[in-house]
């Protein structure tokens, strides 16, 4: 990847990585589908009636919406609902990787090089080493629910590369019109019309920004930029950049809202910066080195 592709993608795993302490924020506000609801309700208007749909069959967009929009961010809002610290959901949740690399070789037919198995691997032990520091008193359902959420990250990481080199941006807001009706009426069914009806009565500016940073950095910006990298690069060269994510995410918990890192934390931190090394720069060597 060129240097600036692989900045690119440092700033978006920045962004991802403190977007876990504004969802857990924003459940705090609403609650767990109606934040998600309204996260890409925000996303879609107004700029769905200024940007056109992408070109590429609608099954497709409407199947990378439901995969991340409404699959990851229902799973992820409702693990963090019931009691998943934001920090682990930010390590648990790069599981997707595996669930790309494996996706990808089944769907797309492509196969990991070495140094990405093998950087990969490296970076799973530092997220072990962090996970050990946060899984006391976790129980299995919420660490299940954000493994599906990986899932469907993982999915959604594929269609994107199924849908070849589609406008990013307009991939992005159109995938998430098919996820705002079904998230809405989630909302209804399971949490009641109070939380939305007492937020359209008196929205607060600290409720307008927590959807603002979701919406458009997190999701359009964000999203937009990742889909852009994984249309230009394979994959499996791609979706290692997101096993920063529990250092920025670790990080942003501690400057907001006072978590602690401790010294097996950031050992930790230090093998997925390692194991991200191997993967995109010694994967890089060895293609260069290929005859």
């Amino acid at each position: 990847m060129p240097v600036r592709h692989v900045l690119l993608a440092l700033l978006v795993v920045a962004i991802w990585g403190f977007n876990f302490v504004i969802i857990k924020l924003s459940i705090d506000e609403f609650s767990p589908f109606l934040a998600a609801a309204l996260r890409f309700l925000l996303a879609v208007v107004p700029a769905a009636f200024f940007v056109p749909p992408p070109k590429a069959p609608w099954w497709l967009v409407a199947g990378f919406g439901l995969a991340f929009a409404f699959a990851l961010y229902g799973f992820l809002n409702l693990a963090l609902e019931f009691g998943m610290p934001a920090g682990l959901a930010s390590v648990v949740l790069q599981f997707q990787v595996f669930f790309t690399f494996l996706l990808a070789f089944f769907i797309l037919g492509e196969r990991p090089r070495r140094p990405q198995i093998l950087g990969a691997a490296i970076a799973f032990d530092g997220i072990a080493f962090i996970a050990l520091e946060r899984f006391e008193g976790i129980s299995l359902w919420p660490f299940a629910l954000t493994l599906l959420a990986a899932l469907s990250w993982g999915l959604a990481n594929v269609l994107t590369k199924v849908a070849g080199r589609v406008d990013p941006f307009s991939f992005i807001v159109w995938g998430s019109v098919w996820s705002v009706p079904p998230l809405f009426v989630l909302s209804y069914v399971v949490e009641g019309p109070d939380a939305l009806i007492g937020f359209l009565l008196a929205p607060s500016l600290y409720q307008l920004g927590l959807l603002i940073f979701l919406s458009y950095v997190a999701t359009l910006f964000g999203m937009a930029a990742w889909t852009w990298l994984l249309t230009r690069h394979p994959a499996s060269v791609v979706a290692p950049f997101t096993l920063l994510v529990p250092i920025t995410g670790l990080v942003s918990g501690w400057l907001v809202l006072g978590e602690r890192v401790s010294e097996l934390e950031i050992v930790g931190g230090a093998l997925v910066v390692l194991g991200l090394w191997v993967s995109v720069y010694r994967g890089r060597a060895s293609r260069n080195s290929m005859p």
